[in-house]
């Protein structure tokens, strides 16, 4: 299952008859929808996809706010995504009473469908180049944080401007090392309400062991519907499903909003990942994990308060493994040392480039040798708690709203504002247990790491017992109530100020410091930074031209792909498992967890065509925040529902090899079989099928 640079405008048409584009293997990629691989889609597959039909695919994606991805699936704002991009809404809806992830749930009739508390919805409307504005606003100013300043003016100011004018969430997005900014226009909803989802066993057959492997098992599946105004969003702009699903060897695309990757990255930046980030990274989720695990051991309410954590650190972790391994692999380290070695070559050739862009290497090299000693400050400085969270947002939200909009921190800009207080006034309910567990834990991690006299942890601990202050802090606070935090965010920086909620005041003082550390970041290593990155995006695209996609920004992406299995173990991985299968590997685990079926699953083997696919495996290239993304044939009618990679697409945040990188996906066959013969959802099955 699946975490800024800046451009240049360039005289296209000359540049492309003379350069020759980078080795880009078939089937690698995660391109923009301005600029799809056509060519190779010709060449390779003889399919030319219309301007039509990659605007209806774009416009039947979504992106959710919770880190996935979706597609609308009937015309009735029927909405797909995974069951695992739903867990975060099906546990804020749950109680110990009434455990929706133990138990699934579905919604038989309209009036059964559940609010969302916080889920937010974003269709890509539209997407417009501004390359030229934002460039042109740091154009002449040679102090680099003065024209870092001037960016992110201009920046905020292009996404207001479009927010006044079109009323649509507008995103301005850096694309390829800052080669390019492009202006995203989103519709956002955030009436959604859940339709279907099955229970956790059956969405995640297998567990922690299974999750980034192949063959799987698993229905991870669930189904939201979009409301507009009070009622189901009426869109055209839907995917019409297909029964029959993915055939072997078949053309699919995939359209989703992966997350973040690091393939364009340098030599040293790739080294700073391996030799300091990585490890750190890794100690302090497997410590998290441990403290969960540790509490849910405490009875079953504390495992469910603690259960999607622990779901969520534990595939982070799988992730940053995944990533240490690859970084740790010789010949994959080998290969970014060989293209790094290339560009530089290509550029130091031509003595313009060398004078314009050749030092940008060297300047990156500087930058992340000097954050290695201040790596600690920026990794150990958190309390990992929500109720912390919202009180410091509060207390810098009251203040920066009255600045102009250029001059505000990251995060409080007009354009999103209305997204910002929506996650900041959620009900979904906060559990003082946990907030007590998470904030000591960390904040005990930051005394080891960073000292009990760092100027962070004095702000929070004032000198006292880190369990003590957190109880303090924790049964003192209102922050729980959506309502006091409202009255404090509407009564502006007077009465922020004059609070006296203990979580508040911590913030007020912890205020300053997290101010001052972001500056520095802002000032010393991000001005540096981004200008340098955009030398290497405009030396990218003097020396390989156009034809590359930029690294992964969770915004929308066109992957492509051949449904086959792949060697592994010994042997090849077939390219579809079946509920055979399902049944099989049970069995195989004498149905002990996490191998154990679901009593709905085991009282339907009779009903069930155990032949019909269940999940299935293609080699479209993706990454984390593709979870819950469309898979499509050539005519566009979903195949299938991506949610997760196999253990060798680890290393996709670097790499990407073809031979035995594959995404997972949900079978739309398994999927209806599902509905139908194990949780009787027959109408809902019908809507899909377009028979309602």
């Amino acid at each position: 299952m699946f975490v800024r640079k800046l451009p240049v405008v360039l005289p296209w048409a000359a540049l492309l008859l003379l350069v020759a584009a980078p080795a880009i293997h078939a089937e690698e990629g995660m391109w923009t929808f301005d600029n799809p691989p056509l060519k190779d889609l010709a060449a390779k597959y003889n399919f030319h996809p219309t301007q039509a039909w990659l605007d209806h695919l774009r416009l039947s994606s979504v992106r959710l706010n919770d880190g996935g991805s979706g597609s609308f699936v009937s015309p009735d704002g029927l909405l797909l995504t995974n069951h695992h991009v739903a867990r975060g809404q099906l546990q804020k809806n749950s109680t110990a009473e009434h455990d929706y992830l133990r138990d699934g749930f579905y919604a038989a009739t309209p009036d059964q469908e559940m609010k969302s508390p916080d889920l937010e919805v974003n269709v890509l409307e539209s997407m417009e180049n501004v390359t030229a504005r934002v460039q042109g606003a740091a154009r002449g100013i040679t102090n680099e944080a003065k024209a870092l300043q001037a960016r992110d003016a201009e920046i905020a100011a292009i996404e207001k401007e479009s927010k006044e004018k079109t009323g649509l969430r507008s995103d301005v997005v850096s694309l390829y090392q800052g080669g390019e900014y492009w202006l995203y226009r989103y519709k956002a909803y955030t009436d959604v309400r859940l339709v279907f989802a099955p229970e956790q066993q059956a969405a995640f057959f297998g567990g922690d062991p299974d999750n980034f492997t192949y063959p799987r098992d698993d229905l991870d599946m669930a189904l939201f519907r979009v409301y507009d105004n009070g009622k189901p969003l009426h869109t055209a702009n839907y995917l019409k499903w297909s029964p029959k699903g993915a055939a072997p060897g078949e053309l699919v695309f995939i359209s989703g909003n992966p997350g973040a990757t690091s393939r364009q990255d340098t030599v040293a930046e790739l080294l700073m990942e391996r030799d300091v980030r990585e490890p750190a990274i890794i100690e302090y989720l497997q410590r998290r994990i441990a403290t969960a695990q540790a509490f849910a051991a405490q009875g079953p309410e504390q495992a469910r308060e603690v259960g999607s954590t622990i779901f969520f650190l534990q595939n982070s972790l799988k992730v940053y493994q995944g990533r240490a391994e690859a970084l740790a692999d010789k010949a994959i380290l080998a290969k970014k040392e060989a293209e790094e070695k290339d560009f530089r070559e290509k550029v130091d050739a031509n003595p313009e480039w060398k004078k314009e862009y050749g030092g940008a290497w060297d300047t990156i090299a500087r930058v992340e040798e000097q954050l290695k000693p201040e790596f600690n400050v920026q990794m150990y400085r958190r309390t990992d708690s929500r109720l912390f969270t919202i009180a410091l947002q509060i207390v810098q939200y009251v203040t920066e709203i009255k600045k102009p909009d250029g001059d505000r921190l990251d995060g409080f800009h007009d354009a999103g504002l209305s997204s910002l207080r929506y996650q900041m006034l959620s009900p979904a309910p906060i559990y003082p247990a946990t907030e007590k567990l998470y904030m000591s834990s960390a904040l005990q991690l930051a005394e080891q790491k960073l000292g009990q006299n760092d100027a962070y942890v004095q702000a929070i601990l004032q000198g006292g017992k880190v369990d003590k202050t957190v109880d303090g802090l924790v049964d003192g606070t209102k922050l729980g109530d959506p309502a006091f935090r409202k009255a404090l965010m509407d009564g502006g920086q007077a009465a922020v100020e004059s609070s006296t909620d203990p979580m508040i005041e911590a913030a007020r003082r912890v205020d300053p410091i997290v101010r001052a550390t972001t500056r520095h970041l802002k000032d010393s290593v991000e001005s540096v930074l981004t200008p340098a990155g955009e030398k290497l995006g405009k030396a990218r695209f003097l020396v390989y031209g156009k034809n590359v996609y930029p690294d992964a920004t969770f915004t929308l992406r066109l992957s492509y792909g051949t449904v086959k299995g792949y060697p592994y173990n010994g042997t090849i991985a077939q390219p579809f498992t079946t509920f055979y299968g399902l049944f099989d590997r049970s069995a195989g685990f004498s149905n002990k967890p996490p191998f154990d079926l679901t009593a709905k699953e085991a009282a339907a083997r009779d009903k069930l065509n155990l032949a019909t696919p269940l999940d299935f495996v293609c080699t479209g290239d993706i990454i984390g925040g593709n979870s819950g993304s469309s898979v499509v044939n050539r005519e566009g009618e979903l195949v299938g529902l991506i949610f997760d990679g196999n253990i060798e697409s680890l290393a996709g945040d670097f790499v990407y090899d073809g031979t035995r990188n594959r995404a997972v996906a949900v079978h739309s066959a398994g999927m209806l079989e599902g509905l139908r013969k194990i949780y009787g959802a027959n109408a809902l099955a019908d809507e899909l099928e377009g028979k309602k």
